[in-house]
């Protein structure tokens, strides 16, 4: 990794992970140790926000540039020439995550059985940065979580389909996001720096329907860019045939800001109107909502949320 990717990293609070990984502890992850605030995974699916390790074993390497994006872009790489085994990188982010943590110990805010058990994850969201279907062992990755009783949520731009149709074993839930509704728009703002981007996703979007594990679409939906295009959404939608639909708010932080503006966030009610009209094109339920994140879940079976079920 170049010093100044690594410098630029660790000044976001980043844990660099041995060559090409990265953990870095969710803003919810600190509300639930504090205020007892959980995020919307936990509310929609019954994950445990503050046993969630966020990570990424990608950390700079992207086939995308999207303009919403919160990551820094400078250095991004489309492939990996060398890289860590699986063991190593999960051990050594879980040690990441405990030394991020650390400071909660001592905050009388803090519940202190709540803190002990996010010093053991169960759950680990592989969405950090960068697009984690790069990692050649991604399987084996998600083996090892597994044998550890850990669940796994990956999420991909759906860039690179010939490694989402054969993962083996498949994560706890599988996540492609499309945050685009026909190819003009997405090559405009999704920037994809890789050949035939838009073909690939599709094509990602019909091997979902046939995976045996926990499916879902999240369309980032970004004000005057991307909302006003249900009708093609559920076309993609009903392709994919995925479990549950996040209709999610475009957040204006981080590095995007040098890329958007304010205006581009959309409000909690245009996302739920969205929602609502995507659910009668795709017979999909409403099934849940989070106003503080601004989004809404649609379900197919709204009785299988809760990873457990």
């Amino acid at each position: 990794m170049k010093p100044e990717l690594k410098k630029i990293l660790e000044k976001q609070h980043y844990k660099i992970v041995g060559a090409h990984s990265g953990v870095k502890t969710c803003h919810w992850l600190k509300e639930k140790l504090i205020r007892n605030r959980p995020c919307y995974k936990e509310k929609f699916y019954g994950i445990q926000s503050h046993r969630c390790l966020q990570m990424t074993p990608t950390i700079n390497q992207c086939t995308q540039n999207c303009l919403y994006c919160w990551r820094y872009q400078g250095f991004t790489e489309q492939e990996l020439e060398s890289f860590d085994e699986p063991e190593f990188i999960l051990e050594k982010s879980i040690d990441a995550q405990k030394l991020l943590i650390s400071g909660f110990k001592g905050d009388e805010r803090c519940d202190k059985k709540m803190f002990e058990e996010a010093c053991n994850p169960n759950q680990v969201a592989i969405s950090l940065s960068g697009e984690p279907t790069i990692y050649p062992k991604l399987a084996e990755f998600i083996d090892v979580c597994h044998k550890k009783n850990m669940t796994t949520f990956v999420v991909s731009n759906g860039t690179k389909p010939e490694m989402i149709g054969n993962l083996n074993p498949l994560p706890t839930q599988l996540y492609i996001t499309v945050a685009a509704p026909n190819k003009e728009i997405y090559k405009k703002l999704c920037a994809p720096i890789v050949k035939d981007g838009w073909e690939k996703i599709n094509e990602s979007l019909g091997i979902l329907s046939s995976l045996n594990t926990r499916t879902a679409i999240r369309h980032t939906l970004v004000d005057k860019w991307n909302i006003g295009y249900e009708e093609k959404y559920a076309e993609l939608d009903l392709k994919a045939e995925p479990d549950f639909i996040e209709c999610k708010a475009y957040m204006f932080v981080g590095y995007s800001r040098q890329r958007m503006n304010l205006e581009n966030m959309p409000s909690h009610e245009k996302i739920k109107k969205f929602a609502e009209k995507l659910s009668g094109l795709t017979g999909y339920e409403v099934a849940d909502e989070k106003k503080d994140s601004r989004v809404v879940v649609l379900a197919r079976d709204k009785s299988r949320m809760k990873i457990n079920q």
